[in-house]
């Protein structure tokens, strides 16, 4: 699994010209899921860590204007959306080949356990985009500020 977290104070997720999910100040989660992961992952060590990381990560700026605060210290908010293109590969050729991520009946069923269990440790609201959707993201990055984790660094 990999995270992109990008530090916003807004974002929101319109398919079909409709809105379909708004937040205000925290983190944009775009997530993407390897071949490699399998229903298992869900709940594993590494998946915990990685929930842990996601809302305890202290990039948000206290007082002095230094990195010491986590969406858990400010309440912050989480937009949660799936995006396979994160295990794209291009070292051949100038189409990227997406072999590497996970089929959409796996990705969608982690992606649901996801959104699940950070549902449970998150301080603020939790919205979402729609799995295999053409999604439009309307989002202010904030800094800019833009962290990538992986589970295979917490294996």
């Amino acid at each position: 699994m990999r995270l992109v977290i990008q530090r916003v104070t807004d974002a929101t997720v319109s398919v079909n010209g409709e809105t379909v999910s708004e937040t205000g100040k925290g983190h944009l989660v775009l997530i993407g899921f390897g071949k490699d992961d399998t229903i298992e992952f869900a709940g594993s060590k590494a998946w915990k860590t990685l929930i842990g990381k996601l809302t305890g990560l202290r990039i948000f700026e206290d007082d002095q204007g230094r990195f010491n605060l986590s969406l858990e210290d400010i309440a912050g908010d989480l937009m949660l959306v799936s995006q396979f293109t994160l295990y794209a590969s291009c070292r051949k050729g100038r189409r990227p080949s997406f072999s590497a991520a996970a089929p959409p009946a796996i990705a969608e069923k982690l992606y649901d356990l996801f959104v699940e269990d950070v549902k449970k440790q998150a301080p603020g609201k939790v919205g979402c985009g729609i799995f295999g959707a053409s999604m439009k993201l309307d989002f202010t990055n904030d800094g800019p500020v833009t962290i990538i984790l992986d589970s295979e660094d917490f294996s």
